[in-house]
């Protein structure tokens, strides 16, 4: 009996040590089984997305009522639409500018965050509104029963003038990552496009002031008369690295259960970044699939890559009437003195506006096809250096004032000799 009244008193022990959050005793064998954990309290439900804020967006080529908008007289435009393209803003010039192999390449092909937002600032203050690229030209049916491109006549609020915003290159390539780009884009607590990526201690930064789309969005809201219809700009994508920095791409030659399963992630990841540049004026254009020189390769080689462009990046941001040439290289080597079968291959699969690079914005409707070809200016360092670039951007900035010497590499300025 002594040892039945033993027993139980150990017992009585050892649930009262569990129940303290107490261990048995070194050398003890424990409990025999698993012990319930102590009942927790109830994690608070995780909180809903806030609710995006309304965003407006109005057809240019329809005037107001009345001629006027909130207080604003409108007036028709049918001059030039002055375009503008940038590739991805340097974020870290430390990083950019550090006198690798890809350092010359950035500071001709790039500017910084820095000067790119002063390029806003001064764009703005010289009375350019933005408009979207696909509004500047439709497709009407001639009295030969035939469709073609007309430029359409623009209602801007009075003494305004019309620019076009392009971004070339927004995937956020392996290289970029590596030196001073930010990472990819990424929706903020606050719903709003914001950047991310690591600084040069390798600190994870979210922002809206170091990449190119989150400072324009930043720039119209606090200067809503920049954009009266709503648009910003159009985003310029290839697609053998994914894109807006979400590795959506296949690679055919070496492939696996794991990696598609990864690539489904990236591309339900980025899906309510598209929608969401969509709803608040951003639009997305073609670059080709590879970056292609489309004046060099076959046609088999441009339709085979263009094929897998709608096939990983058209599923993704929908259907575009905009191609964007990479390195400025035109269709079948000239587009401007025929239509060959390249560009009539384009142009049956959707694309209506082909654009170009060159020293103005200079835009030209086919008589052939339903079409329309146009060149666009580049702001860069190659250009901000330039002593022949210098006037020809007056119009928009004055390079003197933009360019960071401070930042960017020790190289010739052609307008300080």
């Amino acid at each position: 009996m002594q040892r039945v009244i033993s027993f139980l008193l150990t017992l009585l022990l050892l649930a009262a040590l569990t129940a303290c959050g107490g261990a048995p005793a070194p050398g003890s064998a424990g409990p025999s089984q698993p012990q319930e954990p102590p009942p927790q309290e109830a994690s608070p439900e995780p909180e809903s997305p806030p609710e995006p804020e309304p965003y407006a967006i109005w057809d240019p080529t329809v005037m107001p009522e009345g001629g006027m908008r909130d207080g604003v007289a409108y007036v028709p435009y049918e001059g030039v639409v002055e375009h503008l393209f940038f590739h991805p803003v340097v974020a870290y010039p430390e990083l950019a500018f550090d006198g690798d192999l890809k350092s010359d390449g950035i500071d001709d092909w790039m500017v910084t965050a820095g000067e790119y937002l002063k390029i806003l600032q001064s764009i703005y203050e010289k009375g350019y509104v933005l408009v979207d690229i696909a509004d500047c030209w439709s497709q009407q049916t001639g009295e030969d029963g035939q469709p073609r491109m007309v430029k359409n006549t623009l209602y801007l609020p009075e003494g305004k003038k019309p620019l076009i915003l392009s971004y070339d290159d927004t995937n956020y390539y392996q290289y970029m990552l590596d030196n001073g780009f930010t990472y990819k884009l990424i929706l903020g607590e606050d719903g709003k496009v914001a950047s991310w990526g690591l600084d040069p201690q390798g600190n994870e930064v979210v922002s809206r002031d170091l990449d190119a789309i989150p400072i324009l969005d930043r720039f119209v809201e606090e200067h809503p008369d920049f954009s009266p219809f709503g648009a910003k700009g159009c985003l310029s994508l290839t697609g053998y690295e994914g894109i807006l920095g979400y590795r959506t791409q296949t690679d055919r030659e070496n492939w696996s259960e794991e990696r598609e399963a990864n690539r489904q992630k990236e591309i339900e990841a980025v899906k309510p970044i598209v929608a969401e540049l969509k709803r608040t004026g951003w639009t997305f254009g073609s670059h080709t699939w590879g970056h292609i020189s489309l004046n060099t390769r076959s046609y088999e080689t441009v339709t085979a890559d263009m094929q897998r462009w709608f096939d990983e990046v058209g599923t993704l941001v929908g259907e575009t009437p905009v191609l964007f040439y990479p390195f400025g290289g035109r269709l079948d080597g000239d587009d401007v003195r025929q239509t060959g079968p390249a560009f009539q291959w384009m142009q049956a699969h959707g694309f209506r506006i082909f654009c170009s690079v060159g020293i103005e914005s200079w835009s030209k409707c086919k008589e052939d096809v339903s079409a329309v070809i146009c060149d666009r200016l580049h702001p860069d360092g190659t250009t901000l250096r330039s002593s022949k670039s210098l006037d020809r951007y007056m119009k928009f900035y004055d390079a003197r004032e933009i360019i960071d010497l401070e930042a960017r590499p020790r190289r010739e300025v052609g307008w300080l000799a």
